[in-house]
């Protein structure tokens, strides 16, 4: 059955965030660790590169999924300073492991020594090369129990098709920047922009998983993979 994107009314609730009542929201994610301060100053002070880095209450909600997914697992694309892969490896917990794919190592010595002051670093095993070369060289089985995609937009497809097999059923895959600044929505995007809005397509059609796309700082997109059961019923 072909599945049909139609507009409906909705209820708007949608609250303006202004920079009061965004410094407000990340107030409710609680104090940051000193690790996290430091590792926030040592990317700032990279220059606009910066931005790469997610906002703090979203490393908060990705440490929230994987404790409440028990994730043990983790695969993610696209290291930069770490300061994501720090929040995965909160959320696995002792004995956990993160697989954090990067195609460069220019940040690894930042990364890994946030990953040591957080006492993290033991859970987290750095690859350096194409994310999509690397995520091949691992196998579908045994599978994951997440994943976590926030690099290059271009490559969203392809991290996504490497990622479903390897997840287990059950399991959570989340990509960041899946509104691209508000461009995706836009039906002439063009470049980046255009990548994600089709993977957005690509996710919201995958008979696989079961998806909601968040207004998370830049979108954040949350996929459960479904269970054979699920799909044969569905």
């Amino acid at each position: 059955m072909t599945q049909t994107t139609m507009s409906h009314p909705e209820v708007d609730k949608t609250v303006a965030l202004t920079p009061e009542l965004m410094r407000y929201a990340r107030d409710q994610a609680g104090p940051l660790t000193a690790a996290q301060r430091e590792l926030i100053d040592e990317t700032v002070a990279l220059g606009a590169i910066a931005e790469m880095r997610i906002p703090s209450e979203q490393g908060v909600l990705l440490t929230m999924l994987a404790r409440l997914t028990s994730a043990r697992t983790v695969l993610e694309v696209g290291t930069f300073t770490g300061y994501s892969t720090m929040a995965l490896a909160d959320g696995v917990g002792p004995g956990g492991v993160v697989f954090t794919c990067d195609v460069t190592d220019r940040w690894a010595d930042i990364a890994a020594a946030a990953w040591r002051q957080a006492g993290v670093a033991d859970r987290i095993e750095p690859l350096f090369g194409p994310a999509g070369e690397t995520l091949r060289r691992f196998p579908e089985f045994p599978l994951f129990d997440m994943a976590f995609v926030d690099a290059d937009k271009v490559g969203y497809l392809d991290y996504w098709e490497a990622l479903v097999p390897r997840i287990r059923p059950g399991g959570l895959l989340i990509a960041d920047n899946v509104l691209y600044q508000g461009e995706a929505a836009s039906l002439t995007a063009t470049g980046n922009a255009r990548a994600i809005r089709e993977f957005n397509e690509h996710v919201l059609a995958d008979d696989r998983v079961e998806s909601v796309l968040l207004t998370v700082a830049d979108g954040l997109t949350l996929a459960r993979k479904k269970t054979q059961r699920q799909r044969v019923t569905r």
